[in-house]
């Protein structure tokens, strides 16, 4: 992670961008010392709260597009392929699997503050054939409310960023349900989305 962090602070918005588009693909950065470091670097450097949240959200849709296209056309058994190459991956896609099943269309919404769940739930999404306009809609709301949280954190905090992965560490039994919530509750406030999950409930049925 020394590596990744320090490139954001030699390189930039570009570094930021690649390296949250790389962990939004499920490659191994952590999200949890990328975006509050990113926030903290863009504070420091003086580029607007706004611009680095375009950016961090952009770069994880693009990202997590490639995990929902892998899923999608390779299917089930590269998954399961997946969980015996790399034994480590088995428990967070067997949990994107249950959350997906329990919670329908907003599981994709939900899965985006969840740990674990939050990188693995675009495969089972395109695994299942989710439609992409539902994924990138629900994906869309999750990403912008964790990516603001945590580069806006580390945005106000700057030199003491590394504060927010120690936190979160302490307390994210409290603050998983709270982020949770959050997400549902703006999913099923933007009339808009709430349409599109409704027509798509129906479709369904039928």
């Amino acid at each position: 992670m020394s590596f990744f962090t320090n490139l954001i602070y030699e390189y930039g918005l570009i570094a930021m961008f690649f390296l949250i588009l790389l962990e939004y693909a499920c490659f191994p950065v952590s999200s949890e010392i990328v975006l509050p470091f990113s926030g903290a670097v863009a504070s420091i450097q003086h580029v607007s709260f706004l611009v680095i949240i375009l950016v961090s959200v952009a770069a994880g849709l693009i990202g997590t597009s490639i995990c929902y296209g892998i899923g999608r056309y390779g299917g089930v058994p590269l998954l399961e392929k997946i969980k015996r190459r790399f034994p480590s991956t088995e428990k967070g896609l067997n949990n994107s699997f249950d959350k997906f099943n329990k919670y329908g269309h907003i599981a994709v919404c939900i899965g985006r503050v969840i740990p674990i769940c939050r990188t693995y739930i675009a495969f089972i999404a395109g695994a299942v054939k989710q439609p992409y306009s539902i994924f990138l809609t629900s994906s869309g709301v999750g990403i912008t409310v964790w990516n603001i949280i945590l580069i806006g954190l580390g945005y106000t905090l700057r030199e003491n960023w590394g504060m927010v992965g120690t936190y979160y560490e302490e307390y994210k039994i409290i603050i998983m349900p709270v982020l949770i919530i959050g997400v549902v509750v703006l999913l099923f406030k933007v009339t808009p989305l709430k349409k599109l999950f409704i027509r798509e409930d129906k479709k369904t049925e039928e």
